[in-house]
């Protein structure tokens, strides 16, 4: 995978902003940073456009900046000498798109139907924008579309927001959604900043969705494992069921191990929406992780572990 697609891929969220001020670039691409998107998509809807595509990629260079609203060769050159990592324009143009690939960008034409998509992929592409979503039959559509385009992935734009958001990024053909709604421009002509990071982070933990799945115990033997089973079935009318090597309680939210697992006292899992987003960003943080334990299932990964333990437990993130 080219190594700005996979990116892309790992932020899952690229807000699509329109700069009236240049000035505003730089500390608008630090709030998005701070609140956990270092990606965004800077239009040419706006005169100061190509100055804030240059001014982010100078001054916050962790920052992914590409550039949107691409209608014309010009901008094209314009967006690359700027420092766009990537270019997107709102329609199919072949003329447009064959300049931007032989210009060596990379490049999402905007296609909303099956002809347009062929197209592109006629080219080469095998990543589109889908645009406008909603309006254009949104996440159902490119599923029922999908079928005959193994290779193809979208990025979704256009009425994606908090709510709806999900129900695109769950699916594995959607390479990451753009939207604006932690960008909205009442906020960056006021400078509000600390509300668009916050509306920013709010973003981030929908899209990850973390949230706490069971924990794990371990026990010296079958025998005590099924001794603490029921003695927690008894004490707070919980069901267990025996597994092969644990028993769980309480609608699986426990796990009595039949012998000492991973951890000093057991693990701890923590579920969440999309693995490999997560295990990119917890990666960035400077997080480790046990590779060896990476679990796939039908060519996806389903859990990994933390290479560290945390009070006596170890961790591992496990797939929704």
């Amino acid at each position: 995978m080219n190594a700005i697609v996979e990116k892309i891929y790992e932020i899952g969220i690229v807000p699509v902003i329109a700069i009236d001020d240049a000035d505003q670039a730089v500390p608008l691409a630090k709030a998005l940073v701070a609140g956990g998107l270092p990606a965004a998509e800077v239009t040419f809807r706006t005169a100061a456009g190509e100055e804030s595509i240059r001014r982010i990629a100078a001054e916050v260079p962790e920052m992914l900046v590409g550039a949107g609203t691409v209608l014309t060769k010009d901008q094209v050159d314009r967006a690359m000498d700027a420092g766009a990592k990537f270019i997107v324009s709102p329609g199919f143009n072949p003329e447009i798109t064959k300049y931007a690939l032989e210009k060596g960008a990379l490049m999402m034409p905007g296609t909303a139907t099956p002809g347009e998509m062929e197209q592109a992929m006629s080219m080469g592409l095998d990543i589109v924008k889908f645009f406008p979503a909603e309006q254009n039959g949104g996440v159902a559509k490119l599923k029922a579309v999908a079928g005959p385009y193994t290779n193809l992935r979208w990025m979704p734009t256009g009425g994606v927001n908090a709510k709806n958001l999900m129900d695109y990024l769950s699916f594995d053909k959607i390479i990451a959604c753009g939207g604006t709604w932690m960008v909205k421009k009442d906020l960056i002509n006021a400078g509000n900043w600390d509300e668009i990071t916050r509306l920013t982070k709010e973003a981030v933990d929908t899209m990850l969705g973390f949230e706490f799945a069971h924990m794990g115990l371990n026990t010296e033997n079958e025998e005590e494992a099924l001794k603490a089973a029921k003695t927690f079935a008894a004490l707070f009318n919980l069901d267990y069921t025996v597994g092969n090597s644990s028993i769980f309680a309480g609608s699986r939210r426990m796990e009595i191990m039949k012998k000492p697992g991973r951890g000093k006292y057991g693990h701890i899992a923590i579920a969440t929406n999309t693995l490999p987003r997560a295990i990119a960003r917890l990666k960035d943080r400077g997080i480790e992780f046990d590779d060896e334990s990476l679990t796939v299932k039908n060519g996806k990964p389903i859990a990994i572990y933390l290479k560290e333990e945390i009070a006596g437990f170890a961790v591992h993130l496990v797939q929704k």
